[in-house]
This record gives C-alpha cells, sequence and structure tokens, in this order.
C-alpha cells in the first residue's frame, strides 16, 4: 500500500522546506474534493426531486431549447390526430360519435389530466421514461422507455409505410397498382426515412419547421375534409351527412374492436411531446397549455371527419390505410376543379405525414438518450453533434431500425394487413407504457405520491381502465386478414418477445455496470 495522497503531503512539508506553499496547495486539493463529493451527491437518481432542480441537472446536458407554446400545439395535433382514425371510426357507421364521445370521457380527459399533473411536478427531457424512473427505478424506467420506442419506431413505419398508398391516390386511378408493388413502394419509403433522419440530425430549429408545416397541413385537410358535405349538397350530390347522430352500432365484437381502436389508438399521444421538454421553453407551464388550447380543437377534427367519410364512404368499403384521400376523391371526383382540390388535399396529407413521422422519429431518438444519462443503457447513445446538438448515434441507430422494420412487416402480406399489424403491434407496446404512466399517481414512489393530488389519482384509475379495455381488445383485427389466429398471435407474441430481449438487455447492462464500478472503487481506493 503506498502512503496515499495525505501522507505524500505530509512527506513534501517536511522536506521542501517551503510549507506555507505545500498547505496552501493542500487546502485547495481539499476544496476540490469537497465540490467533486457535493456534485456526486447532487446528480440526478431515482429519488424524488424538485422540478427546478432536475431541470438544471439536465440543463446541463446542452440541448437548445427550440419549442415554444405555438410549435408544441401544432405538435400535439400532429401526434394525436392521425388520418386513418376517421376511417377506422367509420367503420362503426353513424355510431361514430357516439363512440367518440365515449372513448374522449373514459381515456381522453383521464390522458390529459395525468400529462398535465405530471409534466407540472416533472418538466423534463425524456417524459414519460423520466416519470416512470423517477416512480419505479431504473427497471420501470428502462421498459417503460423501451415500449415507448418499439411505439414511436413501429408507427413511424406505419405512417411510411402509408406514403405510397397516399401518393397512389394523389396520382389517380392510373397508380392503383403502386401499394402492392413492393420495390417501388420500398424506394419510396427509402427516400422518406432519408429525409426524416436528415431533419433529425439537423436538430428542431429545422426540424420543427418540419412539424409545424405537418401541423398546418393537417388542419387544413380536415378543414376541408369537413367542408365536403357542404360541397356535396351545394352539388346536390346524393349523400346523408349528420355529423350529430347517436346511432347504436352492431352489437359484436369486431364493434368492440373498433371502439378499443379509437379509445386509445385514435385519442393517444398527448405526453409524447413531453419527450422534448428539455428542448422546450418554460415546459411546466407551455406544455399545460399545449394540451388545453389542442384538446377542443382535436376533438372537433375527430367527430366531424368522421361524420365526413361516413357521408360518402360505404362502410364495408373503406379504405383504413387513405379514408381521407379516398374520401376527397369520392367527394370531388377525377377531373375538373374538383380534381385539384383533392389533390392538393391529398399533397397536404402527405405533408401531414411527413411531419407525424418526423416528430415522433425525432422523440425515438431521445430516449435512448436520456436512459444513456442515468445509465440504463450504453453512454454512445448520448453523443451529441458539436454543431447541432442532435443526439447523432441515437439517430442513425433508430433510422436503421425504422428501414429494417418497414422490410420485415411487408412479407408475405397484403398492403392492408401490412399496415395495420404494424399499427396494432406499436399501439400495445403503448398501451403498456400508458398503464405505467396511470400507475405513477397510484402506485409509484410515496414521496411522490404524496405531491401528486387527489384528482390525477382518480383521473389515472379511469385511464387505466379505459387502457387495459383496448390491450385487451387490440389483437383482434377489423380489417380482412389472411389468417385472424396468426394475426392476433403476430401481435401478442411481438409484444413478449419485445419485452423479454428488454428483460435480458436490462439484466446484462445492470451486471456489466455493476462490474464497472466496482473496479472503478476498487482502482480509487488503491490511489
Amino acid at each position: 500500500m503506498g502512503a496515499g495522497p495525505f501522507g505524500r503531503i505530509l512527506v513534501s512539508v517536511l522536506i521542501s522546506g517551503r510549507p506555507k506553499q505545500i498547505l496552501q496547495q493542500f487546502r485547495e486539493r481539499i476544496l476540490s474534493w469537497r465540490l467533486v463529493c457535493d456534485h456526486r451527491y447532487t446528480m440526478p437518481e431515482t429519488k424524488v426531486q424538485s422540478p427546478e432542480t432536475e431541470i438544471q441537472s439536465h440543463a446541463q446536458h446542452g440541448l437548445r431549447r427550440q419549442m415554444g407554446l405555438g410549435d408544441l400545439v401544432l405538435a400535439q395535433v400532429l401526434c394525436v390526430v392521425g388520418s386513418s382514425w376517421v376511417g377506422v371510426a367509420a367503420g362503426l357507421g353513424r355510431a361514430q360519435m357516439l363512440f367518440w364521445l365515449g372513448a374522449m370521457l373514459a381515456f381522453y380527459l383521464p390522458m390529459a389530466a395525468s400529462v398535465i399533473g405530471l409534466n407540472r411536478e416533472m418538466p423534463l427531457e425524456g417524459g414519460l421514461y423520466v416519470w416512470a424512473h423517477r416512480a419505479f427505478g431504473d427497471l420501470g424506467g428502462f421498459l417503460t422507455a423501451w415500449n415507448i420506442l418499439i411505439y414511436a419506431i413501429a408507427v413511424t413505419a406505419a405512417i411510411l409505410y402509408a406514403v405510397p398508398t397516399e401518393i397512389s391516390y394523389l396520382i389517380g386511378p392510373s397508380a392503383s397498382w403502386l401499394p402492392e408493388n413492393r420495390p417501388v413502394s420500398l424506394a419510396i419509403v427509402t427516400a422518406t426515412v432519408a429525409g426524416v433522419t436528415l431533419a433529425a440530425m439537423l436538430g428542431l430549429d429545422v426540424g420543427k419547421w418540419v412539424q409545424n408545416i405537418g401541423g398546418m397541413a393537417i388542419l387544413a385537410v380536415f378543414a376541408v375534409l369537413v367542408l365536403l358535405p357542404l360541397w356535396g349538397l351545394a352539388r346536390h350530390q346524393a349523400i346523408h351527412w349528420s355529423p350529430l347522430s347517436f346511432a347504436a352500432p352492431p352489437r359484436n365484437l369486431r364493434t368492440l374492436s373498433l371502439f378499443g381502436q379509437i379509445m386509445f389508438g385514435g385519442l393517444c399521444g398527448l405526453e409524447y411531446v413531453a419527450i422534448l421538454a428539455g428542448e422546450s421553453r418554460q415546459p411546466a407551464r407551455t406544455i399545460g397549455q399545449s394540451v388545453w388550447i389542442a384538446s377542443p380543437i382535436i376533438c372537433a377534427m375527430f367527430i366531424l371527419g368522421t361524420s365526413t367519410v361516413v357521408a360518402y364512404v360505404p362502410q364495408n368499403s373503406i379504405d383504413f390505410i387513405a379514408p381521407i384521400p379516398q374520401t376527397m376523391r369520392a367527394a370531388l371526383g377525377q377531373t375538373g376543379a374538383g380534381n385539384m382540390i383533392a389533390m392538393a388535399a391529398i399533397l397536404l396529407v402527405e405533408v401531414r405525414l411527413l411531419g407525424a413521422a418526423s416528430m415522433l422519429f425525432t422523440g425515438a431518438t431521445r430516449l435512448p438518450m436520456t436512459a444513456g444519462w442515468d445509465e440504463l443503457v450504453p453512454r454512445w447513445f448520448t453523443r451529441l453533434h458539436p454543431r447541432w446538438r442532435t443526439p447523432v448515434n441515437s439517430i442513425a441507430c433508430m433510422a436503421l431500425l425504422v428501414f429494417v422494420l418497414l422490410v420485415l412487416a411487408s412479407v408475405g402480406v397484403h398492403a392492408q394487413e401490412a399496415y395495420q399489424l404494424l399499427s396494432n403491434a406499436s399501439i400495445t407496446h403503448y398501451e403498456i407504457a400508458y398503464l405505467v404512466m396511470f400507475a405513477v399517481p397510484l402506485t409509484g414512489r410515496a414521496e411522490l405520491r404524496r405531491r401528486l393530488p387527489l384528482w390525477l389519482r382518480i383521473a389515472s384509475v379511469a385511464g387505466a381502465i379505459a387502457t387495459l379495455f383496448s390491450l385487451l381488445i387490440s389483437a383482434y383485427p377489423f380489417v380482412d386478414v389472411v389468417n385472424a389466429r396468426a394475426y392476433a398471435m403476430k401481435i401478442v407474441g411481438t409484444v413478449l418477445v419485445s419485452n423479454c430481449i428488454a428483460l435480458g438487455f436490462y439484466r446484462v447492462r445492470t451486471r456489466f455496470s455493476g462490474r464497472r464500478k466496482i473496479g472503478e472503487a476498487s482502482t480509487s481506493g488503491q490511489e
């Protein structure tokens, strides 16, 4: 054993003949050790800290706060309002409004309350992952991040998978072959993946404009969609438009499946914007405000937009991938001014798809970064580009995963089934993450629960029940598939296998980190 630092300083005092200078160095050394120790014990861990302390610790990672309130409102609309869900709800016929209102009361309101309450308490980069990590520790946080990540990657792939179908409607009947032509479709989605990846690399100072334009595009598309019946009535089209009807739906399993799909799949996503809290200005206030502002707009878009699809498209002929372009063509035709309006609206749907894919992809790239800050994944994922301050390694990894999933999803199935498989598998992972979110005020760490209000716990109970119902019914297909049992097994098997992989990775990572910390402690002790 060596003499150690204190022994070496004492020997220096005795033999140097310069005790004052040596003692001054000794005092400076003690001060530096004290600062290091203070820093170690104030680093963010799994214990609950004040929001201000946490914001300061995460701000040290060098992220730029690019998102203002207007950006966040458009991002909320972009994340929640998917162009395909008005088609899914239209499958319920004239009962769609009754089911939309039921879904909003059972799920959307509890979700909005949970997002506002939890983000106000923990306005941190990583969103739901951080909330789960603070409430349930490393394993709970890691599995939550994993399921959100699988959702984000799969739904990004599902959005991009729909691009060839949307383009076929844009061109017209002559391009009806496009969605089922795999080489051409793959070339289109490959170029789209490259564009989304580039926008993510450049950061939110560029990426937020892609998302803002996408949000404005979907607002414009739904404005046209909602006004289409008035166009039709003015031109004496044979339509039966009743946006406020309350007809009873058929009582069967398909109806329950459709309700579960629109309740969770159609309305989820408000919390996703919170992933970018560390890149938003005043996130504790602005993210909650974005929920309040966007929510009535979102609800009106779904109800009124679905009523137009019901008015124009027969219930058994709805295209669940691209119902809005299908409705535009049915209402406006293939020639003349109507054709030009339809093409412009379909083009805006394409812009919305790119914006939504960019938003979801950006959020997906932030999850490995924030988990890396907590040492749950290799710190390789936390590396930021020196100029753009974006997690370049995480972005490259996520881009590769999205592309692989796009290739695998289209093997041996038709376009509608592949799209629905991607959508349902991703939603099932997201439902698991949402169950964790609703569990935070109910079963999370006691110190955190005491800081959350009673109304948040009540909302969490309602949200958990609605999410569990959607989770149980999600394996039932509401489109014609090659094999219904195999379809359900693919969804259930995908969820089980992916979470088993997550557990295996977590165990290996925990053992590696433990051995590394023991080695570092042993090395420092020898010094």
